[in-house]
């Protein structure tokens, strides 16, 4: 007969199972990653369940922050869609393509690959579309555009969305002011309402659209019902001077609100000082290509040619070849604003 003082009791049994299988995976995991089995390269697409998965928990989570974010009441007016479509065509058609127009080349290597837009709206609220557009995805090439673009002009990408589906290639040409629509100057794009009513799969529910007939000339919002009058040229995002240089002085205030640390920490993962800088308390690649940028108040000098105070080390930041015309650094377009809390920040530590 067994010895009932020598039994393993079944909570205990239990535990020593979940341990075992535990650090089974554990090795399994480390031998996964050390022996270098997963492919890393972009020729090869993840598994489709880890697809799935990925999608599924980027779905949730820009669900999840977008919320509050809610779109500004004139976002489907005639100049925000025209400034959107400014910013679309400087910065978006090279990788996500257009009506008609390609993605560039190297754009088809990335994986995964950009998705088209333009159908966008219909998988995306339009809170999420400004939310993803400002904050960018990780490890899938999307970058954040917050420090690019402004909030307004953020908005005004979502409100061209809005339009995208409605558009022809032709139409699309015509409104960004790369391409000429036949006939377009004395016909104008055909004039369709100011909204339309298109299905969402977001909500199952039709919700309301901008419409191509909108961007018509007039005034703010176009004509009455936003078309474009009979007989006149419909205008485009370039010949009505709009640009949109990504340059802002400082990003909208962000929800829920970060530390002046915590920005400063921000800024620099977005100008990309962790690509050449190991930087104290910023997470980035193990790089040697520039120095550490930690002890910068007790230097003498910065770069060999800057003081090291807030003044001094703003200035390099936002203009080093001004400062030495020998310097590998790169002048990136830092506002003043930002210099100077990054300057506080490396001053602190």
């Amino acid at each position: 007969m067994s010895d009932p003082s020598r039994r393993v009791s079944p909570v205990k049994a239990a535990w020593t199972a979940l341990a075992v299988a535990a650090g089974m995976a554990a090795v399994g995991a480390a031998a996964f990653v050390g022996l270098g089995v997963y492919d890393v390269s972009a020729t090869g697409p993840h598994l489709q369940p880890v697809h799935s998965l990925l999608e599924f928990a980027l779905k949730r989570a820009v669900q999840r922050r977008a919320q509050a974010h809610p779109p500004p009441p004139d976002l489907l007016t005639r100049e925000r869609v025209m400034q959107g479509a400014a910013c679309f065509r400087d910065h978006c058609v090279t990788c996500h393509g257009a009506p008609g127009i390609a993605p560039a080349p190297f754009a088809l290597g990335m994986q995964p690959v950009p998705s088209s837009l333009i159908e966008a709206t219909r998988h995306w609220r339009r809170q999420d579309l400004y939310w993803i557009t400002r904050n960018g995805i990780k490890m899938s090439g999307m970058p954040a555009w917050e420090y690019r673009l402004d909030d307004g002009e953020l908005w005004s990408v979502v409100a061209f969305l809005d339009a995208l589906p409605l558009m022809t290639p032709d139409q699309y040409r015509a409104l960004v002011g790369t391409a000429q629509v036949p006939g377009a100057a004395q016909e104008g794009i055909a004039p369709g309402p100011s909204v339309g009513a298109r299905p969402s799969t977001t909500t199952g529910m039709p919700r309301q659209h901008a419409s191509i007939g909108m961007i018509g000339t007039g005034g703010a919002n176009g004509p009455a019902g936003g078309a474009g009058a009979p007989g006149t040229a419909t205008p485009d995002a370039r010949s009505s001077g709009r640009r949109c240089d990504g340059r802002v002085e400082a990003p909208a205030p962000l929800t829920p609100a970060l530390s002046t640390a915590e920005l400063a920490q921000r800024a620099f993962r977005q100008h990309g000082c962790t690509a050449c800088h190991a930087i104290p308390g910023v997470v980035g690649p193990d790089t040697s290509n520039g120095p550490r940028l930690s002890g910068l108040a007790g230097r003498d000098r910065i770069g060999g040619k800057a003081f090291p105070t807030e003044d001094g080390l703003a200035a390099w930041i936002r203009d080093p070849q001004a400062i030495d015309a020998h310097t590998a650094m790169p002048t990136l377009g830092i506002s003043e604003t930002q210099a100077r809390l990054m300057a506080r920040y490396l001053l602190a530590h």
